[in-house]
């Protein structure tokens, strides 16, 4: 089995090429990142490709053939926002080249891409699941949209079989912590687990999305291998900020409590902390689950590797 990893260097990439290298069925891994190959990284079925994901250096690599494509390369939200421009070539041109590249296939990858919650836009009381009607309210979410539609497009033609994983707010990202509106979730956990005081910018009644790494990465790896395609509503946790601290006092001391302080920024809030319910039961059934508990949820977050 061939495959291909986008943004193999970031968070979620670096994550799911430690577990694809476990399978002994693979013969070999292309991984493509601006980043140069991290040290250590030497599988002799590993091939590091280190530059732009676009269709120059697509067009180098000749005819795909690949049985599985993971799709994770992006420019992040705020970023993306602050500089629509990077946001479109990395986030929907980069996407669109990739997926015409890889419908010459004559093998019909599977690919998997790396969507986001993003794609509904604001988020209003109901509960949301993969048929809630997706109204992007930032480029980042317009853009997930778009590859969304395009992948959906391939599949239809038959070119490709594609499934989107529509993500939340992944925890928990290495210190320093930067660049993401969700930030504060990642750095709460690292802040009280290292015993650290830290100003929260939520209320402790903020209310979000909970999923580790490790839960996604069993996600992409179940994805890759299932025949369903189209959008997918991960599960997650929907936990409050303190049911998180009540968790990591819990695991680390009741004094963790006191390290926290609340000053609510009401524009961080509004879109990161007042998620409704959450109906991932198709997917649930599908085999895909979250991180079963609030314990889970940190032990998990917070494994190295």
């Amino acid at each position: 089995m061939r495959i291909l990893v986008t943004g193999a260097a970031g968070f979620i990439g670096s994550a799911l090429l430690r577990r694809l290298l476990m399978d002994a069925t693979i013969a070999e891994i292309i991984a493509i990142d601006l980043a140069e190959q991290p040290f250590g990284w030497s599988d002799p079925r590993l091939r590091w490709i280190s530059g732009t994901l676009d269709a120059a250096l697509l067009a180098g690599l000749g005819e795909p053939s690949f049985d599985r494509v993971f799709h994770l390369a992006s420019v992040p939200g705020a970023r993306a926002e602050a500089d629509p421009a990077l946001g479109r070539r990395v986030n929907l041109d980069a996407s669109l080249d990739l997926l015409q590249w890889l419908a010459q296939s004559r093998l019909r990858p599977r690919v998997v891409h790396a969507s986001s919650i993003a794609v509904y836009g604001t988020l209003k009381e109901a509960a949301v699941s993969a048929r809630t009607e997706p109204r992007p309210a930032t480029t980042y979410g317009a853009h997930k949209r778009m590859v969304e539609i395009a992948l959906a497009d391939h599949t239809r033609r038959g070119e490709l079989s594609g499934v989107s994983l529509r993500l939340p707010g992944i925890v928990a990202r290495p210190r320093p912590v930067s660049g993401f509106g969700s930030a504060f979730m990642s750095e709460l956990l690292h802040a009280l687990a290292a015993g650290e005081p830290y100003v929260c910018p939520v209320s402790a009644a903020a209310r979000c999305w909970w999923l580790s790494r490790k839960a996604v990465v069993d996600h992409l790896v179940l994805a890759g291998a299932a025949d369903i395609c189209g959008p997918l509503q991960l599960p997650a946790l929907h936990l409050s900020i303190a049911e998180v601290v009540d968790g990591l006092a819990q695991l680390f001391g009741a004094e963790r409590t006191r390290l926290v302080t609340y000053e609510p920024d009401e524009r961080i809030e509004a879109v990161f902390g007042r998620y409704p319910a959450l109906d991932a039961r198709a997917e649930m059934a599908l085999g895909f689950a979250h991180d079963g508990s609030v314990a889970g949820l940190i032990t998990h977050a917070l494994a190295a590797g």
